[in-house]
């Protein structure tokens, strides 16, 4: 069934609320570990139907954000999910407070059970007020970003379609794009200060009321994470200035001179990789159909995958005004179908959408029958998934760039290893953020410019409208909507730069190793999975080193 045609319909609070406590007094009132079991999969049915439901809104919200009906839909989840979340918990704790719980733990593995912890620390009942107003303030966000025009030579346009004149070979043009960033934000500084202003005390508040001391604990909570802590991100940060930042400042500045780069490198210049301009993709229908050649080329089950993902139109990958102006891959469990929303803007990044988000979308599509169903993926998992695939598909780029396929793998590797310590600031910037709660607005900026000039050193932004101020966070959506979201992707990259290297020597085998990964989904922590597919953990003090230094002649045979 084509995924415009998936029917809705909402799931009411009431039906909730009537069916969770009643599965949660099942399962206490349980003589025997099937009739809990048989408890669950009532769960299973409702929770399936709730969030199958709540994707659909969403997504539908999302590719137009001023339709009105999946706008209400959209903030009425928004009102009734912490509820329905609250209501879970009595089930979470029911099953690690069961007589049977070693038997259960058998059957359903000590994982699940951890993370069911993790859960009940990350929500209080104390707190659904403020969840549902928190919601409502990053739709507040989202509706603002989505609806921004940016005014460039004459014509307004939404910011995703801007950014493609970040890349392009004029530097002129390229600054021109960046001023045009600058000022069109700009027009929006007070709320866009005034929005994270108020997400800021209303998460600071949360975890007050929890008993913590700043929201940085619980946001960890929120994130489920079971693997790696404050300490441990603490240790990994210090990996990433160490070894990772001298080598992106070398490449980046002897890549500059290539590019005739004359004076300071700007943050304009930071988008530009290849002399004479980046490897632009052919049009969007050759992207599709390149996609489906190489996801046959690669085994049968990536060309069963690609071949339900295009004939469902699991795609909407247009730009245009008022729709969300990210790029995400989401599912829908009921139907046991992915989706992948995304904005083409005729850049490389577009080839990036048939690659890293449909990693996202094949694993969700491996791992719709898997068990249990309540464990989730870290997003460290999810996006190992994503990010690995973009390098697993090195070998298929001359079908997306014809000649400029060594181009495309030079500008992506070197794009790569510069998002490191790019991602560790959005995190860093984070931590600091909420242990500090009452900084001002211009306090907040300045400490962004502080880890700027720390973990990106070879990028200026003076004389940069608006910008220069400290305020290129303002348009990641990731630091208004899902607040810790973000080092995932810098250890997922750690792990994907592992497989390509792995890929350099033995691409077959590498491969196996990744689908068997990806198959797995959250059955096993993080640092287990990559022990499993031969891949090194990045948590240890210089951990990063060896990988910085063979990436880095990777690239000089690819320059």
């Amino acid at each position: 069934m084509k995924v415009c045609e998936l029917p809705y319909e909402r799931v009411t609070i009431e039906e909730v609320r009537e069916k969770v406590p009643a599965i949660v007094s099942a399962v206490r009132e349980a003589a025997s570990v099937d009739a809990i079991l048989a408890a669950r999969e009532e769960l299973r049915a409702l929770v399936k139907r709730f969030y199958t439901n709540a994707s659909l809104a969403s997504m539908r919200y999302t590719i137009n954000t001023v339709d009105e009906f999946y706008v209400a839909e959209n903030e009425y989840y928004d009102e009734v999910g912490p509820q329905t979340y609250a209501l879970l918990q009595g089930y979470y704790k029911a099953m690690l407070e069961s007589p049977f719980r070693p038997q259960l733990e058998e059957k359903l593995g000590k994982l699940v059970f951890r993370q069911w912890e993790v859960e009940l620390k990350s929500m209080s009942p104390a707190i659904i007020e403020d969840m549902q107003e928190e919601n409502k303030v990053v739709m507040e966000y989202s509706k603002l970003m989505a609806g921004m025009e940016f005014e460039f030579r004459g014509e307004k346009m939404p910011r995703t379609l801007l950014m493609k004149y970040a890349k392009d070979d004029d530097r002129a043009t390229r600054k021109e794009c960046y001023e045009a960033l600058g000022k069109g934000l700009e027009a929006h500084a007070a709320e866009l200060d005034d929005i994270y202003d108020r997400l800021v005390h209303i998460r600071d508040r949360m975890a007050k009321k929890m008993g913590y001391k700043n929201f940085v604990e619980l946001g960890y909570y929120r994130m489920g994470r079971l693997c790696y802590d404050q300490e441990t991100i603490a240790v990994f940060r210090q990996n990433i200035l160490k070894d990772i930042v001298p080598v992106v400042a070398r490449l980046r500045l002897e890549n500059a001179k290539k590019l005739g780069i004359d004076g300071d490198y700007m943050l304009y210049d930071n988008d530009v990789v290849i002399p004479g301009g980046d490897p632009k993709p052919f049009g969007k229908a050759e992207i599709f159909a390149a996609a489906k050649e190489m996801y046959h080329a690669m085994g049968p089950e990536t060309g069963a995958f690609i071949d339900l993902m295009m004939d469902n139109e699991a795609f909407d990958v247009d730009s245009r005004q008022n729709k969300w102006g990210g790029g995400y891959c989401t599912e829908f469990e009921l139907y046991k179908q992915p989706f992948i929303l995304a904005n083409f803007n005729g850049t490389a990044a577009d080839v990036d959408v048939m690659t890293h988000e449909a990693g996202h979308a094949l694993n969700a599509w491996f791992c719709f029958d898997n068990e249990p169903f309540e464990l989730s993926l870290g997003m460290e998992t999810a996006e190992t998934h994503s990010m690995s695939m973009e390098f697993f598909a090195w070998p298929y780029m001359s079908k997306f760039f014809g000649d400029k396929e060594k181009d495309y793998r030079y500008m992506h590797a070197l794009d790569a290893l510069t998002f490191l310590p790019y991602g560790t600031i959005v995190d860093y910037y984070q931590h600091i953020v909420y242990e500090n709660p009452d900084m001002t607005p211009a306090e907040r900026k300045a400490a962004w410019n502080k880890l700027e000039a720390e973990f990106r050193p070879w990028i200026s932004t003076k004389g940069m409208p608006y910008l220069e101020e400290g305020t290129r966070w303002q348009y990641q959506m990731h630091i208004y909507e899902s607040p810790f979201y973000y080092i995932d992707y810098v250890l997922a990259q750690t792990a994907a730069f592992a497989f390509l290297l792995a890929s350099q020597e033995d691409y077959d085998g590498a491969f196996k190793r990744y689908i068997a990964l990806s198959k797995k989904g959250a059955t096993e922590l993080w640092p287990d999975l990559l022990k499993d597919a031969g891949l090194p953990s990045p948590f240890e003090p210089g951990a990063l080193k060896e990988m910085a230094e063979k990436v880095e002649k990777l690239l000089k045979t690819l320059a």
